[in-house]
């Protein structure tokens, strides 16, 4: 009897040492990933070891960010947290909000004190260096302002209308503000977000794109002028990888393709690559399926489209513009499309040389709220 209680005090210990010599196993078999399919994102790798960085520390910090990066079925385990945080009622994880309708919403955190002032500084100087160049600036409300009747019930909210109200109170005079947000709350019953991804969809996208028109006396095109077709079915978007929820249904793309398409020209200029279509089909075979606009983001994109009016369009953007820039192609000669998160030229001289007279800022709130490269705008 003696002997029968003993093995059964012990039993929870020699299960606890198998579990971790399993698992330590699987770590020292298991090659290291380079890129995380679920997560849509570069994973930590193994740190070059040096005196000089153990001391700093950062060879510690380095190696248990790896640790966490490699371990093994990760991707297991985040589902588990996350399924058991959900079963405990939890409704948000790592700043996305599951709401209602299987929608995820990405939170709006108010950006650091004298940020924006720094942002709009700099809009102010470009805006000064460019005195021939039209400019409409355009800051999209995300779902998080949209949507709020999906929100959770203790979600904060009203922070991003705040933030908006003072983007549009600093912008310069000489920059038209295209308040969207009428338009869009209109349609809001419509599938204008992803519920998977922070992106607007391609119908959220047109609807700015007819308020724009009004803005810029452009003669808009109406929807049955487009074929919208079904890309895909089964996009599992940027908030999907960024929560770690799981069990809830993937978006569909589509597209506006117009019924009667005239030739153009799309050249990545940084990568020397010339394509004759805005849509980069191979793009739906991966994990980041909304990278079928404009193949993603690049630092500077020319089109040259079929259009004699003369007009030259600079789009200073973040992804938002990828899946807006096509609405565009009706109204304009040539559009440089440029992303300064990755574009290293002086942007006032482009203008000068490009002879461009129009200019669009398109951001969404919370890209424009968080990008620091805006900063560097009029360098």
């Amino acid at each position: 009897m003696d002997k029968f209680e003993n093995f059964n005090k012990k039993t929870p210990a020699v299960l606890l040492l198998l579990f971790i010599g399993v698992i330590l196993a699987l770590n020292l078999a298991a090659p290291d990933r380079t890129f995380s399919d679920s997560e849509n994102r570069m994973l930590k790798q193994l740190p070059h070891f040096t005196f000089e960085s153990l001391l700093s520390g950062a060879f510690t910090s380095d190696f248990e960010a790896y640790v966490s990066d490699q371990f093994a079925l990760r991707d297991l385990w985040i589902g588990a947290k996350t399924d058991a945080d959900r079963a405990m009622g939890k409704k948000e994880s790592n700043g996305v909000y599951l709401g209602k309708g299987g929608y995820l919403i990405q939170k709006f955190v108010p950006p650091a004190e004298g940020d924006l002032e720094a942002k709009m500084q700099a809009i102010h100087a470009f805006d000064q260096a460019t005195p021939g160049l039209r400019k409409y600036a355009m800051i999209v409300p995300t779902a998080a302002a949209l949507l709020q009747d999906k929100l959770p019930r203790y979600a904060e909210t009203g922070a991003e209308e705040v933030y908006l109200g003072k983007v549009r109170q600093m912008m310069p005079p000489g920059i038209r503000f295209v308040d969207v947000f009428p338009a869009l709350y209109a349609v809001r019953e419509q599938p204008i977000f992803y519920r998977t991804d922070h992106h607007w969809t391609t119908k959220g996208a047109y609807a700015a794109y007819l308020e724009l028109c009004k803005h810029m006396g452009l003669n808009a095109q109406k929807e049955e002028d487009f074929h919208i077709r079904q890309a895909t079915g089964t996009f599992f978007g940027s908030l999907y990888s960024k929560s770690g929820f799981r069990h809830v249904q993937p978006d569909s793309v589509q597209l506006y393709m117009p019924k009667h398409p005239e030739a153009y020209t799309v050249s990545y200029v940084d990568e020397g690559r010339t394509t004759d279509s805005l849509y980069a089909m191979d793009q739906l075979q991966e994990k980041d399926k909304y990278a079928v606009f404009l193949n993603g983001n690049h630092a500077l994109v020319r089109i040259q489209t079929g259009q004699k009016n003369g007009r030259k369009l600079l789009v200073v953007k973040d992804s938002y513009a990828n899946s807006f820039v096509p609405f565009l192609l009706m109204h304009f000669g040539e559009i440089d499309v440029v992303d300064l998160r990755y574009y290293e030229g002086d942007l006032a001289a482009l203008v000068k040389e490009r002879g461009i007279r129009e200019m669009l800022l398109l951001y969404n709130a919370i890209t424009f709220c968080e990008d620091p490269s805006i900063k560097h705008i009029s360098e």
